[in-house]
């Protein structure tokens, strides 16, 4: 079981590196493997973050494709592995425990409700944050990475996203640009390079900083796994894209960084706790499971935590750790500094892990069942560790 590295190793850190390249000031310490000199000296700084794309997977599945061959190791997500939480770190710079974002299902106390934060509606369904009269920068409170930076930034998000209201909430001062499909991701950033111009150019560059998001490849591992040909055919076609772009942009000075949220495991369905074959340990709980399946928080009514234990550590010790939040708190997993003034209301009372790549799951009655083979969340390595590739145009 892996942890994540907050000291030179991680993410956060490859947000450090980045901030201070485009003239800002990080609050933690910069990446190991990559000199900021080198980040700063590009006009053009893009980031790349494809979804899903496990380091250990990448070099399985393509150990000579143009990403692994451009790859400088492998770094660290951060916990849990997941979207939600590994992309507002990159959209802020702040490890989980400073940005208060612990998975797809959060308990926002202020809210009332547990929160699919993303989406940004509640778990039972309705309306997103603002059409309910919520306003998520507020709601938020985080300083964006783009208003951290010292120079022009340029978020190239997918259309059904670009203006979400998690986007805009901390989108900064970047302009969003919105694009449909791969091919349309990097001719959109090419405009963004290359723009047209009337006038002479200027005699000197100005400096940018670009985050690109994709989404395909993590879609495709929850549906069809991966492992499956569907993903490793679609590794294929992103790494002729990153191809093709390169060469390009050409001439741009542009130094191209390609990383992940998180990598994913595979499950079969006899990998799947449901709690509801286990009414005892569900009774025991004020809220359904938050967090991740892969990681999910509990919040236990206080007459039945010694019940709660008990059960974890006699019915289910083949099957899951059984860890206190604030255990995990106190051990760094979740970053270090300051928390955020509502993180442990995010966290509940204990955090279940579930062991190899089994997942623990709950439904509410309005919800029909979704099950995924690809998964993540947790602390294996496959789910942790990520790429981080470097290619220049």
């Amino acid at each position: 079981m892996q942890k994540p590295n907050y000291q030179g190793g991680g993410i956060v850190n490859l947000m450090s590196s980045i901030i201070r390249a485009r003239g800002g000031r990080p609050d933690d310490p910069a990446l190991d493997r990559l000199p900021t000199d080198d980040l700063a000296h590009a006009t053009n700084l893009i980031l790349l973050v494809i979804d899903g794309l496990g380091a250990d997977w990448l070099a399985r599945h393509s150990p000579n494709g143009i990403l692994n061959r451009a790859c400088q190791g492998a770094i660290t997500s951060v916990f849990p592995s997941t979207t939600a939480a590994a992309i507002t770190t990159y959209l802020t710079g702040d490890a989980p425990l400073q940005h208060g974002l612990t998975g797809w299902h959060t308990y926002l106390r202020e809210l009332g409700c547990v929160m699919t934060v993303l989406p940004g509606k509640p778990r039972y369904g309705g309306v997103s944050y603002r059409q309910a009269g919520i306003d998520p920068v507020k709601l938020f409170g985080h300083a964006s990475v783009f208003d951290r930076i010292q120079t022009r930034s340029v978020i190239v998000s997918p259309h059904f996203i670009a203006r979400s209201d998690f986007n805009l909430a901390h989108k900064g001062r970047a302009e969003i640009v919105a694009y449909d499909g791969l091919r349309d991701l990097f001719r959109q950033t090419l405009r963004v390079l290359r723009p047209h111009r009337r006038w002479r150019r200027p005699s000197q560059p100005v400096p940018s900083y670009l985050y690109l998001y994709w989404p395909v490849l993590d879609t495709i591992g929850h549906e069809q796994g991966m492992d499956s040909a569907a993903a490793v055919a679609h590794l294929a076609e992103i790494e002729q894209a990153v191809a093709d772009f390169q060469a390009a942009a050409s001439g741009t000075d542009t130094l191209l960084l390609v990383s992940a949220d998180h990598g994913q495991i595979d499950t079969t369905p006899q990998d799947n706790i449901d709690l509801a074959d286990h009414p005892e340990l569900a009774d025991c709980l004020l809220l359904p499971l938050c967090g991740e399946p892969r990681a999910a928080f509990c919040y236990v009514r206080a007459d039945r935590a010694r019940m709660f234990e008990d059960y974890c550590q006699q019915v289910l010790k083949d099957r899951i750790d059984l860890v206190r939040s604030r255990q995990l708190v106190e051990d760094g997993l979740f970053g270090f500094g300051t928390p955020h003034p509502r993180f442990m209301d995010r966290v509940g009372d204990y955090c279940l892990l579930p062991r190899g790549n089994r997942v623990i799951r709950d439904s509410l009655p309005s919800e029909t069942p979704h099950p995924q083979i690809g998964v993540h969340g947790g602390l294996s390595e496959a789910e942790l560790m990520v790429p981080l590739c470097v290619l220049a145009a």
